[in-house]
C-alpha cells in the first residue's frame, strides 16, 4: 500500500506540473528574468504549493498515525550546514541554466526530447557520484586516527 500511495502522490504531483506549465523551461527562465519580461507564474504555484504542504502537515500533525506507515518519519535536523547550503547553490545554478528541475524532467521524459533525456541522466550521474563521494568520504573519516584523549597535564599547585 505505501507504493500505490507514492505512486498516486508522484501522479498528482506529476499533473500539477503539466497544468501549472512548470514542465516548460521557458515558463521557469521568465521568473529568474527579474529584470525582463518577468513571469510570475511560478510565484504563484509556489504559494499554492506552500498551502497544499502546509494544511497537509497540519493535518498530519494531529494524527496519532499515518496512514500507510507505522509511525510518522518527521525530519530530525533544523541545523543549516555546508553541504546543505553548497546543495542549495549547485541546484539553484542547475535550475537557473536548464529552466528545469528534477521533477519536471522526469515528467517532461515521457515526450523523449532528447535535451530532457540528457539532462536526466546527468542528473542521475550526479546522483550516483555523490552517493559514491559521501560513502567514501564517511569510509575516510572512520578509518581515520582518532586523537587520543588525555589527561590535562598536572599543574604546580598539584603537587
Amino acid at each position: 500500500m505505501p507504493v500505490l500511495a507514492s505512486f498516486v502522490c508522484g501522479l498528482i504531483f506529476g499533473a500539477g506540473l503539466l497544468i501549472s506549465g512548470m514542465t516548460d523551461p521557458q515558463k521557469v527562465l521568465g521568473f529568474l528574468d527579474l529584470f525582463g519580461a518577468w513571469d510570475a507564474t511560478l510565484a504563484f504555484v509556489m504559494a499554492g504549493a506552500v498551502a497544499v504542504a502546509a494544511s497537509g502537515f497540519a493535518i498530519a500533525r494531529r494524527r496519532a498515525a499515518p496512514a500507510f506507515a507505522a509511525r510518522f518519519l518527521w525530519p530530525d535536523r533544523n541545523d543549516i550546514d555546508a553541504p546543505l547550503v553548497g546543495g542549495a547553490i549547485l541546484f539553484g545554478i542547475g535550475w537557473g541554466l536548464a529552466g528545469i528541475c528534477p521533477g519536471p524532467a522526469l515528467v517532461n521524459l515521457a515526450g523523449l526530447s532528447l535535451p530532457i533525456v540528457v539532462f536526466v541522466a546527468a542528473m542521475l550521474v550526479g546522483m550516483i557520484g555523490q552517493n559514491v563521494f559521501d560513502k567514501n568520504l564517511w569510509r575516510r573519516r572512520a578509518a581515520a586516527p582518532r586523537a587520543i584523549e588525555t589527561s590535562p597535564l598536572p599543574s604546580r599547585a598539584d603537587g
